[in-house]
């Protein structure tokens, strides 16, 4: 879905802005309010159509935010005068950022592509890893066989980077490998007689980036030796890295269903 047209957006920005002179004289739980409240809603979603400009309103307060029993209605509504004040800020933000950055077809000549689909390569797999040399050695060349290019971190170039930089600048992937091995143990505080198989935490971290950037539909996690998983990543089915290489299969089709072009008679040639 793409934005309006450049005038469009501003006049219905402009519109919901030219209201707020008439709230300041109502009282803060008019009707007219809750409808312009979420007819601002609906004009930024349907404007800028992401989360940052949503939550620059969204955040907007317009009661208090601590409150007792005895305080008096004046102060909430000095509150909601506030937060009419700073609605009319970002309003008209939103409304210089269009006429100043936006193309008149309603594109933004520097907005970026949320998707980014433009820079990512549909031949690299990012193969994330903890210690385990043996597990990721086997699947890095199994990639290759695929004719594909696994991108493992320590074996790229380092130019002088910090590791995030380095990570960063190879993000640019369509698909990633999660090797859960059991590298590291860890247990609650409380209950450290029991400690338990885990993954390294450059691994979960690198498991949670990919995860926004591409998707949980585009990445293939393994787990080894039990490996414990991190409880939000709960009730995604994983697929056991064992010697049998049945993974080998599960990574082809994995790497099928997210559009990668692929040969499986190259794999078992």
């Amino acid at each position: 879905m793409t934005r309006p047209a450049k005038a469009k957006a501003i006049e219905r920005l402009q519109k919901v802005l030219d209201v707020i002179p008439e709230l300041k004289k109502l009282p803060r739980d008019s009707p007219e309010f809750t409808k312009w409240h979420r007819d601002v809603q609906v004009v930024i979603s349907n404007t800028f159509r992401d989360e940052k400009h949503q939550a620059d309103f969204g955040n907007i307060s317009f009661s208090l935010r601590f409150y007792f029993s005895r305080t008096p209605e004046s102060d909430f509504h000095e509150a909601y005068l506030r937060g009419l004040v700073s609605a009319e800020s970002v309003l008209q933000s939103m409304i210089d950022e269009i006429e100043e950055y936006w193309d008149h077809d309603g594109q933004s000549s520097s907005a970026p592509d949320t998707g980014r689909q433009s820079s990512i390569s549909k031949r690299k797999v990012f193969v994330i890893h903890g210690r385990d040399d043996s597990a990721r050695e086997s699947v890095a060349r199994f990639l290759e066989k695929l004719d594909l290019e696994p991108v493992v971190l320590h074996e790229q170039p380092n130019r002088g980077r910090t590791i995030i930089e380095k990570f960063e600048d190879h993000a640019d992937v369509g698909f990633a490998v999660v090797l859960l091995t059991p590298d590291d143990v860890g247990a609650l505080a409380n209950n450290q007689d029991e400690p338990r198989p885990r993954a390294r935490q450059n691994v979960v971290f690198e498991l949670g980036f990919f995860i926004g950037r591409l998707g949980r539909d585009r990445g293939c996690p393994f787990v080894k030796g039990g490996v414990e998983t991190p409880s939000d990543y709960d009730g995604v089915v994983h697929t056991k890295l064992d010697n049998s290489g049945g993974w080998k299969t599960k990574l082809i089709q994995e790497l099928k269903a997210a559009d990668y072009d692929i040969d499986a008679n190259r794999a078992f040639s």
